[in-house]
């Protein structure tokens, strides 16, 4: 009889040791999983399935494929997106199957911060949780942002201050997180909806104006394949400026899928958790397939690099769109449709700020509990809304009225280096993390068959992430080294946001180690099991109460299962 097979037994029919019992008590600790003696410190099961996946959509489709496809197309051409969004994309989906495998086995309040606390170091756990906070307090104030930068659309920054948009932003923003996890679920639901929709149709119409059915009937093909060229060059020319080009879009196609990681934080508000999150992680791979890489080829075919109307080209005109979708309706001649859209991209980067606020609450809230943050941040209203969390979260959306006295476009990539490393740093101990769990689960003879969820590629795949994480991580920003005829020889302000947080990241982990002397998690000791019964015992209530009640939205149910969920 395997050593699993002996845990499960004795689960159900001894008690646990007194040693036992400290262990799982420091680990439950650490994750905020133990009753706690004081009120208002508990998340509410508020989020349905339909909730959790369209959070997940609403968080990764934002400002990275509607505006930041705009300079990575500017600077590396059609050829060289597609390329990179397809390979940061399968790196992507090896991340999410990593999460999917230790969420669906146990989840968490706490998501990965309390996976890298159990299996690998509470260092890690200490590390990932507030540098994950660090992104989601700069990426909400850059999704404000780039809500001014759409907006210069139609009102220019000297007629309208930009930062009165933002200041509308911010306060409607901090409303919904603030009227409960119910009301902010529905409302994401319903503009996250509203958002596929969009590209779906924005899909269908690139596709309609390659074929030449625009105004215009020009059947524009792959012509800007040929003309001006698949390829841009940068900073050199021929083969090597070809190659830095597409090295520097590294940046731009990571940024774009920044958030789909995020219903690892969702979990403990999540009903069911170990059926929806599993299944919101499976169908990453047609998600990135369908609005990523088919986004991406689309708009290379109809927008040629070097397009003045790109707001991030190099020669860009005073009336630029943000969007290189909105130039590219611009182009085929389309009258009203690209302020139509432009609307539709102002409710796009609304949507993935508030996600964004709420996904900041949580993990702070999340770090409060585990006692890696002050516990005021713990409390909840009578409503489950941790309110001291968002307020502390909302702050930093201040950040935003940077771009009142800035270029909003030099803003906006500043923004987008540091929130690049913070993301790339995530990934990087989500995968660290999948490792030690595979380690511990082998060393505990834990078999396969025991996963609700199985990452298809296993520990080869979370490797072959890992390596190519970090190798974009130091070489993402190689253009600061170059010669820049604006700064010179060294680019020192985005050298400072691009890699400012790898030393945050080490200093993290190895002061958190030197002051509270804590030490790497034995596979033979990481604790796979406490909270697990529990998880159990609400995944049965929950099946049951809904098998109850499935003969009653049976035929309503199926039609939504049969031509809808698989988008979702």
């Amino acid at each position: 009889m395997g050593l699993w097979q002996r845990k499960a037994d004795n689960s159900s029919t001894t008690s646990p040791s007194k040693n036992e019992h400290s262990v799982g008590t420091t680990f439950a600790a650490e994750e905020g999983v133990t009753a706690h003696d004081e009120p208002h410190v508990d998340l509410h099961r508020g989020l349905k399935a339909r909730h959790i996946t369209m959070i997940a959509i609403g968080g990764a489709i934002g400002t990275g494929l509607i505006i930041g496809t705009g300079s990575a197309l500017a600077k590396a051409g059609p050829a060289s997106i597609l390329i990179s969004y397809s390979v940061v994309g399968f790196v992507v989906y090896l991340v999410m199957c990593a999460l999917g495998e230790m969420a669906a086995w146990l989840p968490l309040p706490s998501g990965f911060t309390g996976y890298a606390v159990r299996f690998c170091d509470p260092a890690l756990g200490f590390t990932l949780g507030w540098t994950y906070w660090f992104k989601y307090i700069i990426i909400t104030p850059n999704q404000m942002t780039a809500g001014a930068l759409v907006i210069t659309y139609w009102l220019d920054a000297d007629r309208v201050n930009p930062g009165v948009w933002i200041t509308i932003f911010l306060v409607l923003i901090v409303s919904i997180n603030y009227f409960g996890i119910k009301f902010f679920g529905e409302f994401e639901f319903w503009l996250s909806s509203f958002k596929v929709i969009v590209i779906l149709g924005l899909i269908l119409l690139s596709l309609i104006l390659a074929l030449g059915g625009g105004p215009d009937h020009d059947r524009k093909g792959f012509r800007y394949w040929n003309k001006p060229g698949a390829f841009n060059t940068y900073i050199d020319t021929g083969s090597a400026g070809r190659f830095y080009a597409f090295w520097a879009t590294m940046v731009s196609a990571t940024f774009a899928y920044l958030g789909t990681e995020l219903v690892g934080v969702t979990v403990g508000e999540a009903q069911n958790p170990r059926k929806t999150i599993p299944r919101a992680i499976k169908l990453t791979f047609y998600r990135i397939l369908v609005f990523y890489i088919l986004s991406v080829l689309l708009v290379g075919m109809l927008v040629p690099y070097d397009s003045d109307e790109l707001a991030f080209a190099t020669k860009a005109s005073s009336t630029a769109a943000a969007s290189p979708f909105v130039v590219a309706i611009q182009l085929a001649g389309i009258p009203a449709l690209p302020d139509i859209l432009n609307a539709c991209i102002l409710v796009f980067v609304f949507s993935a700020s508030n996600s964004d606020l709420y996904i900041a609450t949580r993990t702070i809230y999340g770090l409060a509990r585990e006692g890696k943050a002050p516990k005021i941040l713990a409390r909840t209203d009578r409503r489950g809304v941790p309110i001291y969390a968002l307020g502390l979260s909302s702050i930093f959306g201040l950040l935003a009225y940077m771009n009142v006295s800035s270029d909003s476009k030099v803003v906006f990539g500043y923004f987008v280096n540091l929130v690049t490393i913070f993301g790339l740093l995530t990934w990087i101990s989500i995968l660290v993390t999948h490792l030690y769990f595979i380690r511990a689960r082998k060393a505990q003879q834990v078999p396969e068959s025991a996963l609700a969820y199985k990452a298809p590629l296993g520990a080869v795949g979370s490797w072959g992430a890992l390596i190519f994480c970090i190798i974009i991580a130091f070489t993402k920003s190689y253009d600061v080294f170059t010669h820049n005829p604006k700064w010179g020889n060294f680019d020192y302000k985005n050298f400072i946001t691009a890699y400012l947080g790898i030393p945050l990241y080490l200093i993290l982990i190895f002061g958190y180690k030197i002051i509270t002397k804590s030490k790497g998690v034995n596979p033979y000791e990481a604790d796979l099991w406490t909270g697990k019964d529990v998880i159990d015992r609400e995944e049965a209530e929950y099946e049951a109460r809904k098998a109850a009640e499935s003969e009653k939205h049976q035929q309503r149910n199926w039609v939504y299962r049969t031509f809808i969920s698989w988008l979702f």
